[in-house]
């Protein structure tokens, strides 16, 4: 990054909005050699922007009103007394635009500000630290839509999504009910080619009808709801999709926030025809736990004899006790009928 390099480092105070419905709250921003770094009161981060992914609301005014490239609802309003940062920031983006090959594309997503980074990991890092980079610096807004971009070539194996008024409600009231974090992410259950479930970067989960038609209560459904949102944890999805790509392809994505049809119409492939390792039983029963669900149901759709999944019948967070409610009976109903019977 030696366009800013006597601007390493930098430090200013502002104010960070995570979303245009959400409060703003006082930070700390840290200038690095390839991430803006905002960090609340107590010194704590809160996010990383790509300093090549930065964009700006308000041109030339002060205070300062900056976002990620893309997603125009967080934002971070840096006034008068930050006017170093500001300057930083300002020469880096003139420094994108002048080397952006192609008007209209994502700022070049991360090749200036990970430059550096990525010369360094491709003579001396192992690729699966270029993978991590790639992985910690990708936006949200690009990993939605990585993930709507596998989606398109699942779909045409699988089909369109199973869509009804009274299914959708359904699956949002369960989505709600198994959030990502804070974020219930969108399920959907697919016609056919699924098997159990399948999680997309951007928390996204498709899912198997067989889930929602040969059960007689949600638990099992859940269950393959919750595994997937550890996984997730677990194995970020793009680093997952990285992994399998290749370490090109993560070079790619890092200089110009893209990846090939080729590329993703493969791993599409991949993800329907996947066996995949079973979770250690303590994250999973961690996981039923947070999520207040029984893993009972579960340990038997995968082994109807409860033979090798014994220590999730056995350690049951919730074998003398009922949690609350899945769904309710009508909506569970509802659901099953989702893809017409």
């Amino acid at each position: 990054m030696t366009a800013l390099s006597e601007y390493e480092r930098l430090e200013a105070s502002g104010l960070w909005r995570a979303s245009p419905d959400a409060q703003r709250v006082d930070v700390y921003v840290s200038l690095g050699d390839a991430t803006l770094t905002i960090l609340d009161r107590r010194e704590q981060p809160l996010t990383h922007w790509s300093l090549a992914a930065i964009a700006r609301a308000n041109p030339g005014k002060r205070p300062a009103l900056y976002h990620p490239d893309g997603d125009a609802g967080e934002t971070l309003e840096l006034g008068e007394d930050a006017s170093e940062v500001i300057d930083a920031i300002e020469r880096l983006r003139a420094a994108v635009d002048r080397a952006r090959p192609h008007p209209g594309r994502l700022r070049l997503v991360m090749f200036l500000g990970s430059l550096a980074a990525v010369a360094a990991l491709a003579t001396l890092w192992l690729p699966g630290a270029l993978r991590d980079h790639a992985t910690k610096v990708l936006p949200q807004v690009k990993r939605e839509e990585i993930g709507d971009d596998l989606r398109r070539h699942i779909e045409r194996v699988t089909g369109p999504a199973c869509d009804t008024p009274d299914g959708r409600r359904a699956l949002t009231a369960l989505a709600d009910r198994l959030p990502a974090g804070d974020d219930p992410g969108t399920l959907d259950v697919m016609r056919d080619g699924v098997k159990g479930a399948v999680a997309l970067p951007g928390k996204t989960i498709l899912l198997d009808r067989a889930l929602v038609e040969d059960y007689e209560e949600p638990d099992v459904l859940a269950g393959y709801i919750v595994e997937q949102r550890l996984r997730a944890d677990v194995h970020d999805p793009i680093d997952a999709l990285l992994q399998h790509a290749g370490t090109w392809d993560s070079i790619r994505l890092l200089t110009t926030g893209e990846l090939t049809e080729d590329v993703l119409a493969d791993y599409a492939r991949h993800l329907l025809t996947r066996t995949e390792e079973p979770l250690p039983d303590e994250t999973l029963l961690n996981g039923f736990a947070s999520w207040s669900v029984r893993s009972t149901p579960y340990a038997y759709a995968l082994d109807v004899t409860g033979e090798s999944t014994l220590g999730l019948i056995e350690a049951d967070p919730f074998a003398s006790e009922a949690p609350p409610p899945i769904l309710s009976d009508a909506d569970w109903l509802r659901l099953q009928g989702i893809c017409g019977g």
